[in-house]
């Protein structure tokens, strides 16, 4: 049987993320899983030198498992390094910032599902973008 590089079906959810993110000449988030009303799961690609600059979610903790090439995360000032096969956990109500250090860099970002996008001041609940 021939495995596509990501499958859905009504009972769950398979995908082959190194040849998601080897195929993708996207940034950001490039695949998703789909359907879980419980659980965000995101491919993240960046070229070197870019990610997501520091900031601070307050209403999940976060695992990020890298998936290929190399970067950091940078959790509370500590810089952990994140290569194919590591994992990072980073706790809710902590900054964080992820950087690709090779043009190949992917990871995947895992976390409980959180609440619809609010809008109110910075430091509320649901600013942690």
């Amino acid at each position: 049987m021939k495995s596509k590089a990501s499958n859905a079906t009504d009972t769950g959810a398979s995908a082959d993320l190194p040849s998601l993110a080897a195929r993708s000449e996207g940034r950001g988030a490039v695949w998703t899983l789909p359907e879980s009303e419980d659980l965000n799961a995101n491919l993240l690609r960046f070229p070197a030198g870019e990610g997501v600059g520091e900031h601070t979610n307050r209403e999940v903790d976060v695992v990020l498992v890298g998936v290929s090439g190399s970067g950091y995360v940078r959790v509370a000032g500590e810089e952990f390094s994140l290569g194919a096969g590591s994992l990072v956990y980073v706790p809710k109500d902590t900054p964080r910032e992820v950087r690709a250090g090779t043009e190949d860099f992917a990871c995947l970002s895992v976390h409980r599902r959180r609440a619809g996008i609010r809008i109110g001041r910075s430091g509320e609940p649901g600013d942690g973008l």
